[in-house]
């Protein structure tokens, strides 16, 4: 899987300065961008701003909180004049170079600090976030300013798969993703007032960090790819393509969430994928979700599948709406019976809880 990241931003922005220069005789103080309360020039001096918080947040490695800093472009006491609208695509122009340097040094494993909706995002989700931004104001921008803009449908698709995994794809990326923002309509869908995108959930797990896996990821998982890991010999494992697959079906049929999706498991030694695990979809009405895993072979053996079962298991049976985890596992996989036996997994009935087929044996967890 290519590279995702910084090459998009800069796409992003050019296209954003391209069409905006052709206002720049305008007053954005007077014309409100789109559907949006605030007026061009504020608008424009958010996108600025997110921009730069996000070059800020990785770089500076922020855990906690955003990093308490904002930018104006209005002037100040030393004399320095208010920008002009060139000036402020200027100033756009700078903030997407930051992030786009930013992003080219940071290192895959890192994450920082940002609040939706898991507290974290990697250099991956941050870049989508800042393309996101530019689109959608440049977008509110031009339409308060009665001006033409479109951006690629590769552009739009990039982010709808890595930060709005929960929706439906749509008959174009571009009109999905502004119906999914509340900023148009799309035919037999409600219309969208409250939203938010959604980066890749991390669970920690001694050795390992549960890594979620995007419906960008998984598309190149399933068509053979690395999914954007870096593979020890011998990885991903069928199991784990396979999983992808299930993945892609769900995001296109709009049934997709990700916290219930797969997970890629990375070792935080060295920042390298041995194998996968996740969950066959949302958990039932009973509130019952089934669970599956696979290591690549080298992985095998070393516990690590144990550590990322219990860490996930803990997760999932510590939220309101699971009751209970089950596994499925042939009679013969003497080691993956183990690793359920060691998580906690107790072997149940197959014929009263419907759990497996045969030749299966079943396996459940409850709080």
């Amino acid at each position: 899987m290519h590279a995702w990241g910084g090459k998009q931003v800069e796409e992003a922005v050019a296209g954003c300065v391209a069409a905006l220069g052709k206002a720049v005789d305008a007053d954005w103080t007077a014309v409100k961008a789109g559907r949006l309360e605030w007026d061009c020039r504020q608008t424009a001096t958010h996108m600025a701003g997110a921009l730069l918080a996000y070059a800020g947040q990785l770089a500076g490695r922020a855990q906690q909180r955003y990093v308490p800093f904002e930018i104006t472009l209005d002037g100040d006491e030393d004399g320095l004049d208010p920008a002009d609208n060139a000036g402020v695509l200027e100033v756009v122009e700078t903030t997407g170079a930051l992030l786009v340097a930013t992003l080219r040094t940071t290192p895959r494993e890192v994450r920082a600090f940002h609040p939706f909706p898991f507290r974290s995002a990697n250099r991956e989700g941050f870049a989508a976030m800042g393309v996101t931004e530019v689109l959608l104001h440049t977008h509110d921008m031009a339409e308060g300013l009665g001006i033409a803009y479109e951006p690629s449908p590769a552009l739009a698709e990039d982010v709808l798969t890595r930060i709005f995994p929960q929706v439906r794809p749509g008959p174009t990326p571009w009109s999905t993703l502004l119906w999914a923002t509340g900023r148009g309509d799309l035919a037999g869908r409600a219309p969208v007032t409250d939203w938010l995108w959604s980066n890749n959930l991390v669970i920690p797990a001694g050795r390992l960090t549960l890594q979620g896996i995007t419906p960008a990821a998984a598309r190149d998982l399933r068509q053979g790819g690395d999914g954007g890991f870096e593979w020890i010999e011998g990885g991903p494992f069928e199991g784990t393509r396979d999983a992808a697959g299930m993945l892609v079906k769900a995001y296109e049929a709009g049934v997709h969430r990700p916290e219930w999706g797969v997970f890629a498991l990375v070792r935080t030694e060295d920042g390298r994928a041995v194998g996968g695990m996740g969950f066959h979809g949302a958990p039932d009405e009973q509130g019952r979700a089934e669970i599956g895993y696979d290591l690549a072979e080298g992985a095998r053996g070393r516990g690590y599948a144990t550590e990322a079962l219990r860490a996930l298991s803990e997760w999932a049976l510590a939220r309101d709406d699971v009751r209970s985890l089950f596994a499925t596992v042939e009679r013969g996989n003497a080691p993956s019976q183990a690793v359920l036996s060691r998580a906690g997994f107790t072997r149940v009935d197959t014929d009263s809880a419907h759990l497996a087929d045969d030749g299966e044996l079943a396996y459940e967890l409850g709080r």
